[in-house]
């Protein structure tokens, strides 16, 4: 397994790390206990040392079913990361009791990694006005964490705000292929690099949509490597940035974890040629735009509530790699009803803002019935 030294810390981390999010489940919903244990073995067993869950996960039962599991192994043999839910922030003591709370479930006396969940302009407000950074500084004091970082969600200015605001010990971001402009993306990268700021990568594979690619896309890719998987890319990708010290991969079936090892065992970066071939087959990806919304939000407030760009942007995702299942998620459970395209009174104040000239009101209107047909 490829190992990479975290940095200016002392550690040495696999680039591949589990993601303890999508374990598989039960009839009834609930982890496959058996299945589960099973793929974090034969992870642990293929040279996997960084298991990485949170307070949420699984309805709140990640963090306690990935310690028992790794209860079972030499506790210096791994690392365990989880992350303060910085939604539930309210006081400063939060920071401790929830901690404790963390360390209750996963059976040990500390964290390797903990981070600061999604964190956003928002919660970074409320962060600093709390002195949640002080009060991790004290328990790393304590011993209960050893290296402190974040996860991140936001725009690249707000990155940029919050990795220079505290001398972090990692950071974690959104990174693949496809989103080298959304959220702090490759510029991102590069400023943590810049800061001599380790890099672990989530949504390598863009929450599955890259792993499962078009005909004439893969084609693309297939020409130059015969035979790996659209995974493989994609995780490749991450793994060919070298600050990038651990992909994770949320896996859910046994074949995932053997497919993955196997991937980073014999870890070799991408060579020109294969990027390249990665440059193209994004440049396809992107000519099936639906339309050329930005996201700069000139079009915003609109009178009658409708996020225009939140609209556009899952129409756009959803014309580059027709994922119904994550697009049906995103309609239906993300989007509020009243932020929906059919909420649009076709005032026109939209497109009198609009700097791209878009045909707003009958995009919504085209939108609305495709999505609605796409996941019904």
């Amino acid at each position: 397994m490829e190992l990479r030294k975290m940095g200016k810390l002392d550690v040495m981390t696999s680039l591949l790390g589990f993601g303890c999010m999508r374990f598989p489940l039960r009839a009834d919903g609930q982890i496959d206990e058996e299945v589960a244990e099973q793929m974090l073995i034969e992870a642990y067993r293929s040279g996997v040392n960084y298991f990485d869950t949170a307070y949420t996960y699984h309805d709140s039962k990640s963090e306690t079913f990935t310690g028992r599991v790794l209860d079972k192994l030499p506790r210096e043999s791994y690392y365990v990361a989880t992350k303060f839910p910085s939604w539930l922030l309210k006081k400063t003591s939060d920071v401790r009791e929830i901690l404790d709370i963390q360390l209750s479930r996963l059976n040990k006396d500390f964290v390797d990694f903990y981070l600061l969940h999604t964190l956003n302009d928002g919660f970074w407000e409320k962060t600093v006005s709390l002195g949640v950074i002080e009060e991790c500084k004290k328990l790393k004091r304590e011993g209960k964490i050893r290296y402190l970082g974040f996860s991140f969600h936001d725009s690249y200015e707000v990155f940029e705000r919050i990795i220079k605001a505290y001398d972090w010990d990692f950071c974690q971001i959104q990174l693949n292929y496809m989103d080298t402009e959304e959220q702090a993306g490759i510029k991102g990268y590069e400023l943590a690099t810049s800061l001599g700021i380790p890099v672990i990568v989530m949504e390598p594979v863009k929450g599955g949509s890259l792993a499962r690619l078009p005909d004439d896309i893969y084609s693309v890719l297939n020409e130059v490597d015969p035979g790996a998987s659209p995974s493989s890319w994609a995780l490749r990708w991450a793994g060919s940035l070298p600050n990038v010290k651990v992909v994770l991969s949320g896996m859910s079936a046994p074949e995932h974890v053997r497919e993955n090892c196997n991937i980073f065992e014999k870890f070799e970066p991408l060579n020109e040629e294969a990027l390249s071939a990665i440059r193209k087959a994004s440049d396809m990806f992107r000519n099936r735009i639906r339309n050329g919304c930005t996201g700069c939000k000139y079009c915003m407030p609109c009178p009658a509530g409708v996020n225009i760009p939140e609209n556009f942007k899952i129409w756009n995702e959803y014309g580059m790699f027709e994922n119904v299942g994550h697009t049906r998620w995103w309609w239906n459970e993300s989007l509020p009803a009243d932020a929906k395209a059919d909420r649009c009174v076709e005032c026109g104040q939209c497109e009198a803002a609009c700097p791209q000239g878009l045909s707003i009101i009958e995009d919504l209107k085209t939108l609305q019935a495709e999505i609605e047909n796409a996941i019904r």
